[in-house]
């Protein structure tokens, strides 16, 4: 086998290309490997007819022409290959019977002579059929084990002097019967013989297109660790050899290799046969594979090489085994980026000095990448696939971690990556020269960490970490020291937390004091610019830590300063650090670091610091016309509120424990929290959510815990309006340079209406086309001329435009303009002292809102605001007492557990009353609120006088019987009369009011049924049940309680519930109403037999038209009712009979009513009767009021069969 020629690098080129010049240029043995290919492309007709390829043809013949070797070639392409592929088939068929045994064969006759001799001695056509019928033979048998390898004795394949006929002959049988022999299964049954390799690389070389094809069979049929088998082996030289010939395909055969997870060793060998041409590289080839194999995202990838390496260690050391040839490359890479006078087996005196050390341990700086990625490779190697290093290695190793890099970004990172591989492999250090080296490599990095970042120029450097993992040995979180580790080297390595002990010695005694930890800590610098686009380890990360094991308040060291000095040193993105930081920073200021010692705690940020942080956004007002920048940016703003609002519910929820430990730690004032433009930041921190990460969020929830008047799911549709797209466009469609107005013209315009109508309409719609923040300077002006608009001359299109500026203005200051808002709307008292109201007056009396100007109840774009404060007004309250709860409770409940001391049979008061207390208070706000505003619905005296239509109450289609004298009667006709006038109408200023209550009062509702509940339970005017059943949609959850108001022993609460009853069955025809109807006329029936005289007469008169409305929804219960008239009747005439005896037939008439069938009075007929009925009524009404009741009962009747008859 050595004696053989492979085909050549050139050789193979020249056949890919059919290079004609350059085959011409190949020596004669070169040339002797090809002539099988070459004399069938010289014989064979071409399928390219072109002059260029007729002129290469006459090249190759007279190339060919001085070859003796052509003539056998040219024989063997002489025979009959369709015959000769028919004997084969046959003899295939014949050994699949026979079960593979050896038996007669078709091909070949049986031999006189051995193999060699008999191809020796035989034609061409006998030739073929020898290499034929043994080339089967091994193609079956490698078949019929799968996969299983095994080495075929063969002498014509073995016989040095007839390797290259027996070559020959292989080629033009593989290329005259390609069905018969494939070239992938031939090539599989070459490596099961002696010089398959050769054999192979000829077969390819002659069908040099098969080349990717052969090799990728090869590689899906090998074994997953080539190393561990000979066949394995075999198959990766055999590869090899062949990209030899082809380099140019080696990286594409290694991919294929990666792809298949086989054959893990031909991958390592052809990164190291193939290196590329440029020298200077910054990191190697095989540094490179070798890394993307461990470090990769593909498991199975990173498991199969790992396996590669576990197992290679497990074998004898061998000079040819692909790992060891690997581990030998990989540690002259890493010697020869070496200091080369560093050594640990140098003496270290003390009194060395460290220029001198530092002199001979410099790491060159164009070598600092390719060192970071030896690091990163090495590590991936112990710590992923397990490799376990040499003493020459190890040695090495640690020569390369503690060489010192240039203060470069790269030499920054590569001492951040030779500090995280000793922590994960402390092992490398085994001798106390070693450790004596690395704790002076500490002693440099903690000394030149300063120079490193300032002139490397970068803002997270090795000190931070240094100082991260120090804290985290002293406070014994070595799982969080695993977790760095890890993360730094970009790989999950399992390392024991035992195997730590060494490391947290050197630091936690020699190195880093936790007093010393927490004073280098302070005088860290803030990042510069802090956001998430720095990465690393940065000195946030090291003061996150020590507030977390409380070594600040267990030293007495203050880091208020420091933080806040970093919260205004950020921008966006915002750093995901930051959050977590303020959270326990908070968890400091309110939490002790020890029960014994509960001063222990870090103050908390002032309120001069907080102001001077928004003093620009306040005064942005101003400056934003100016062109002033800000301060601070709004990152800055945004995570210093973020801190109040957190402090805040931080020091609510831990009241309990603070008053346990007698501790009240300051809140902040309500008037710093004035100052702050709360809802102008969360709206701009909306637009910023990317960015800002989880804080707008965090902010979100704070706000609706502790002001959720500021988070109206209005307020958010409202600024759609505001700041949405069609806005947006209008504003740049319109120019608005051309004329500008100051505040001062606006109020001008204000004063002198009417007359400045027009001047004021050009003013307003030019206000509307500026941007939320530009109205601000107009504020003080709209919101003290709105009691001039409640003139009633003002047009309503200055109204409307006052109230669209009046909801900008609300998307960016909500509270201040609520303020300026309720104190320009009170009523005018010229002989009285007005009081100016504050923001926490209207918290604690919420009502104040409604104590307004009595003509703001009739201008509905006014009365619009002022709900909208009303309902946020309601909705600050319950925080506030909820708050003022939580403050005052526990301390409370000490200074009375104190006082009752020695005071025997004095009862502690339960945390429940007070409880109690506050949502009896907050229960009784809101019903006031809906009970002031359903009177505000009624219409007043001179509303009456315009009209039924002008008092624009949302009527059914029926006018229910009142019981009252001939003048209200009468005034129900006059209201049919009228119904046909145009004049009002329902288009009124008090219907639009009213629609505005009725949505404000269904909302309420729907937060809280109890709210409804506890209305019903008051009561209200029943004049109102018509506007309230039909405005306000929530209001069919009265039915839930309707019984139990039915059950309430006031007869004022009964008749009101049997009213609204009658409404809701109306309006909501449901099964639980027409059970509630008929539980409300059994109680009706049972009421008539335990009701006084005076009572029952008081008691049915109004709801005895209800029955009307129930029999007009439910027509089942015609039966109930009509027995509850007629038992009505009896009672009432029973008692008139018994003072006159002329109404004795009333009661046949009443008998004769119910027996009727109701389709036998005629419409006409019925309608007169009624009004006979009435007109009785009338007459006698006076007199006796049971005989009113009884004509009242008779009226009923009638009204029921005559809504029946009409279909109503």
């Amino acid at each position: 086998m050595a004696g053989q020629q492979f085909v050549s690098l050139y050789a193979f080129e020249a056949m890919q290309k059919v290079d004609v010049v350059q085959l011409a240029a190949l020596s004669d043995p070169e040339l002797r490997l090809l002539l099988p290919c070459l004399v069938r492309m010289a014989l064979c007709a071409p399928a390219d007819q072109s002059q260029t390829w007729a002129q290469d043809k006459k090249l190759i013949l007279r190339l060919l022409s001085g070859v003796e070797a052509v003539n056998s070639i040219v024989a063997l392409l002489s025979v009959d290959f369709h015959a000769l592929e028919q004997d084969a088939r046959k003899e295939q068929q014949l050994r699949h019977k026979a079960g593979g045994a050896n038996g007669e064969s078709t091909l070949v006759s049986q031999l006189q002579h051995g193999l060699t001799l008999e191809f020796e001695h035989s034609d061409p056509l006998r030739r073929l059929r020898l290499t034929l019928s043994e080339l089967l033979a091994i193609m079956n048998k490698v078949a019929d084990l799968n996969g299983e390898f095994f080495l075929k004795s063969s002498e014509l394949f073995e016989s040095p002097v007839y390797l290259e006929e027996v070559a020959d002959v292989l080629c033009i049988l593989q290329a005259e019967l390609p069905s018969l022999l494939p070239i992938v299964e031939v090539a599989e049954a070459l490596l099961h013989v002696h010089n398959g390799d050769w054999f192979l690389c000829l077969l390819v070389a002659n069908v040099p297109d098969s080349f990717n094809e052969v090799c990728r069979g090869l590689i899906k049929n090998g074994e997953r660790q080539d190393e561990e088998s000979v066949g394995g082996r075999r198959r990766t030289e055999a590869l090899r050899q062949l990209c030899q010939m082809n380099p140019s395909q080696a990286l594409n055969v290694r991919a294929m290799a990666v792809e298949e997870c086989h054959l893990p060793g031909l991958g390592v060998a052809l990164t190291l046969d193939y290196r590329p041409d440029a020298a200077d590289e910054a990191v190697s080839p095989l540094v490179s594979y070798v890394s993307g194999l461990l470090l990769g995202t593909n498991s199975k990838v990173r498991t199969w090489f790992s396996m590669f390496i576990h197992n290679g260690q497990q074998r004898r050391r061998e000079s040819s085994s692909v790992l060891w040839q690997m581990r030998r490359q990989l540690l002259l890479e890493l010697v020869a980026i070496l200091p080369h006078s560093c050594s640990t087996h140098l003496p270290m005196e003390s009194g060395m000095k460290e220029e001198s050390f530092s002199e001979y341990s410099g790491l060159r700086e164009e070598y600092v990448v390719k060192a970071s990625a030896l690091l990163r490779l090495y590590c991936a190697l112990v710590g992923i696939a397990s490799l376990r290093p040499t003493d020459e290695e190890a040695e090495q190793l640690l020569q390369l971690m503690t060489s010192r890099p240039p203060a470069t970004p790269a030499g920054v990172r590569f001492v951040s990556l030779s500090f995280c591989m000793l922590l994960a492999f402390p092992t490398l250090v085994s001798t106390p020269a070693q450790e004596q080296l690395i704790v002076m490599w500490l002693s440099w990095m903690i000394k030149e960490e300063e120079y490193f970042e300032s002139a490397a120029g970068v803002s997270a450097s090795f000190g931070e970490m240094l100082l991260l993992v120090a804290m985290y040995f002293h406070s014994n979180q070595l799982t969080s020291i695993i977790e760095l580790v890890c993360s730094t080297l970009g790989m999950k390595i399992a390392i024991k937390p035992s195997s730590l002990s060494k490391m947290k010695t050197i630091f936690t005694q020699e190195i880093f004091t936790e007093q010393v930890v927490t004073a280098h800590a302070v005088r860290v610098a803030v990042t510069n610019n802090l956001s998430a686009n720095i990465t690393g380890f940065l000195p946030i990360h090291c003061i996150y830590q020590l507030l977390r094991s409380r070594a600040f308040t267990k030293h007495k060291v203050s880091i208020k300063d420091w933080i806040f000095h970093q919260l205004c040193e950020t921008t966006t993105p915002i750093h995901t650090q930051l959050i977590p930081l303020i959270d326990v920073y908070i968890n400091s200021i309110l939490t002790p670091a020890s029960k014994a010692n509960p001063e222990a705690t870090n103050q908390p940020i002032t309120e001069q610091e907080i102001l001077s942080v928004f003093l620009s956004s306040s005064g942005k007002w101003e400056s934003c016309r100016s062109g002033v920048r800000q301060r601070y940016s709004i990152t800055t703003q945004l995570l210093i509120l973020y801190y109040i609002l957190s402090y805040e519910e931080s020091l609510l929820a831990s009241t309990k424990q603070l008053a346990l430990m007698q501790r009240k730690p300051k809140s902040y004032s309500a008037t710093l929290m004035d100052q702050i433009p709360i809802k102008h930041l969360v709206t701009q921190a909306q637009g910023l959510q990317q960015e800002l990460g989880g804080l707008h969020s965090a902010l979100l929830r704070l706000l609706a815990t502790n002001y959720p008047h500021l988070c109206l799911v209005e307020d958010w549709m409202c600024e759609e309006e505001v700041t949405g797209t069609m806005a947006l466009l209008r504003k740049m469609m319109v120019p608005v340079e051309n004329c500008r107005y100051t505040p001062n013209q606006l109020h001008q315009a204000f004063l002198n209406l009417p007359s400045s109508r027009p001047k004021l309409v050009q003013i307003l719609e030019h206000l509307t086309l500026l941007s939320p923040e530009n109205l601000i300077p107009y504020v003080e002006v709209l919101s003290a001329s709105m009691s001039l608009l409640l003139e009633p001359a003002v047009p309503r299109c200055i109204l409307q435009a006052v109230k669209k500026l009046w909801v900008a203005l609300n998307t960016v200051m909500p509270r201040r303009l609520w303020i300026m808002t309720v104190n320009a709307l009170r009523p005018s008292a010229k002989l009285l002292r007005q009081q100016t109201y504050t923001q926490n007056d209207l918290m604690v009396d919420p009502l104040i809102v409604l104590r307004c100007d009595q003509r703001v109840y009739r201008c509905p774009p006014i009365m619009d605001i002022v709900l909208h404060m009303l309902n946020g007004y309601l909705l600050a309250s319950k925080a506030y007492l909820n708050c003022h709860l939580k403050e005052t409770a526990e301390f409370d409940r000490q200074s009375q557990t104190v006082s009752n001391l020695g005071v025997p049979g004095q009862p502690e008061t339960p945390e429940v009353t007070r409880d109690e207390l506050k949502n009896a208070l907050l229960a009784a706000q809101d019903s006031a609120a809906v009970q002031i505003l359903l009177e505000v619905c009624l219409p007043t005296t001179e509303e009456q006088l315009l009209g039924p239509h002008a008092d624009g109450t949302l009527r059914s289609g029926r006018a229910p019987w009142t019981g009252k004298s001939k003048q209200g009667r009468m005034e129900q006709k006059s209201v049919k009369m009228e119904a046909l006038e145009p004049e009002g109408g329902l288009l009124s200023d008090l219907r639009e009011v009213q629609c505005l209550i009725c949505c404000l009062i269904h909302q309420m509702f729907i937060a809280d049924p109890n709210i409804a509940k506890l209305v019903h339970f008051q009561g209200y005017d029943p004049a109102l049940l018509p506007l309230t059943v039909a405005g306000i949609p929530s209001i069919h959850i009265c039915l839930d309680f309707i019984p139990e108001l039915l059950a309430q022993p006031q007869l004022e609460k009964q008749i009101f519930a049997i009213q609204l009853l009658s409404y809701l069955c109306t309006r909501y025809a449901l099964p639980k109403s027409i059970s509630v109807a008929r539980l409300a006329v059994s109680v009706m029936g049972t009421l008539l037999t335990v009701l006084t005289h005076s009572k029952r007469y008081s008691f049915f008169m109004p709801i005895l038209p209800c029955l009307v409305a129930f029999c007009q929804a439910f027509p089942p219960l015609y039966e109930d009712v009509a027995a509850l008239l007629l038992q009505v009747g009896q009672v009432c005439a029973s008692d008139v009979s018994t003072k006159s005896r002329d109404n004795d037939p009333l009661l046949a008439r009443l008998q004769y009513l119910k027996e009727r069938p109701v389709g036998a009075v005629p419409p006409g007929r019925a309608s007169s009767n009624l009004t006979l009925m009435q007109s009785t009524a009338e007459e006698v009404g006076g007199a006796d009021p049971d005989v009113q009741l009884c004509y009242c009962v008779e009226a009923t009747f009638m009204d029921i069969i005559s809504s029946t008859l009409n279909g109503s």
